[in-house]
């Protein structure tokens, strides 16, 4: 397939050109486009072959449900059975933003949309090429992060002309995106608030808003075999370079000493290192693998600042992607703490080294 590629600029959108990815839009194809959080893959929400359409261009299990993008509030009300109080409240201090609600759902949903659940998710994005794209297609567009299914997700227009190119029909360029990790989904089922995927808009800001909230245990936890996915991101080995990753967790010095250790041990084996750091760790690293034995087998790659967790939060899926293009054999990184936006960043991190978490 060929892939129409289209540049656009968020703070001054050519409508004419949006409107090309408006109508292959209505034509049931497939366009990626940048929100604030990631990048997305749309289609049609209420198409049941635009939805198979994107789990077959990422490769994505049948089971792990989409989220529907939606232009105004008021189009929540189409595809949601019942919109619960706290739900409202969400919805009028979050959006347009990085918050997913989850309702029940409406016939007029299909199943490939909800990955065969009674439930959808709903989002709000603040991007103003992705609402624009909304309104103008008149679509309500269903869309799973621009990515192979299980790789880091996208924040460059780059990464999805990587892995979309010549999967689908065409490409939205709005070049780097704000936030860099996936909206945070709250299921507004129940008699309180569930958070199933820890986000930009953290636990205390909903309990600050609802008055309560809890925490789905496969957030930092490895799930079990048979949990049936409630959002994206929950069952499957998620965001993973091709690189074996491994996280190390304990007090900062030795936390340092145990990657330095690891990276020689690697070396002398003939592998290609990586070590994700802090801006404030990174010089250590590289004073202590001076040495001209290890010289040229490792990459230091700087996350962001520990003191700045939207820093960290934003670059995160971007070196993850760097790992690969520099072609390393082995990923060693630092645990952050999992409060605020750090249990965002943590669980992508844990799912990302496929749990393999090294205490020191």
């Amino acid at each position: 397939m060929e892939t129409i590629i289209i540049e656009l600029d968020e703070n001054n959108i050519d409508y004419d050109k949006l409107e090309i990815a408006c109508k292959t839009l209505r034509d049931g194809e497939l366009v990626a486009f940048p929100t604030e959080t990631v990048y997305g893959l749309g289609g049609d929400a209420l198409n049941e072959t635009a939805a198979k359409r994107i789990y077959a261009a990422k490769g994505r299990p049948s089971d792990n449900p989409l989220i529907v993008h939606v232009a105004e509030i008021s189009d929540v009300s189409k595809v949601a059975r019942e919109i619960p109080d706290m739900a409202t409240k969400l919805m009028e201090k979050y959006w347009p933003g990085p918050l997913t609600l989850v309702f029940k759902k409406k016939d007029i949903v299909p199943n490939g949309t909800t990955g065969g659940l009674d439930t959808v998710g709903v989002r709000m994005p603040s991007n103003k090429i992705a609402r624009s794209l909304i309104k103008q297609s008149g679509v309500l567009i269903a869309a799973p992060s621009a990515n192979i299914s299980g790789r880091p997700s996208p924040t460059k227009g780059e990464h999805v002309i990587y892995d979309m190119e010549g999967r689908i029909a065409l490409i939205i360029d709005g070049g780097d995106v704000g936030i860099g990790l996936e909206s945070t989904i709250v299921d507004v089922t129940g008699e309180m608030p569930v958070i199933l995927r820890p986000g930009f808009i953290t636990k205390d800001m909903i309990k600050e808003t609802c008055g309560s909230v809890s925490v789905d245990p496969a957030i930092l936890e490895k799930p079990d075999k048979d949990l049936i996915p409630k959002a994206p991101g929950m069952k499957y080995k998620h965001y993973a370079p091709k690189a074996d990753f491994i996280l190390y967790s304990g007090e900062s010095d030795r936390v340092i000493s145990a990657i330095v250790k690891e990276s020689k041990e690697s070396i002398l084996q003939g592998k290609m290192v990586a070590i994700i750091a802090t801006d404030e760790d990174k010089d250590i690293y590289k004073n202590k693998l001076r040495n001209e034995e290890y010289s040229k087998r490792f990459y230091i790659l700087s996350i962001g600042e520990r003191e700045d967790e939207k820093t960290i939060a934003h670059n995160l899926f971007a070196v993850l992607r760097k790992c690969d293009e520099l072609g390393v054999d082995v990923i060693l990184g630092e645990t952050y703490s999992d409060e605020g936006l750090g249990m965002a960043i943590m669980n992508r991190l844990v799912k990302a080294c496929g749990y393999s978490i090294c205490e020191v």
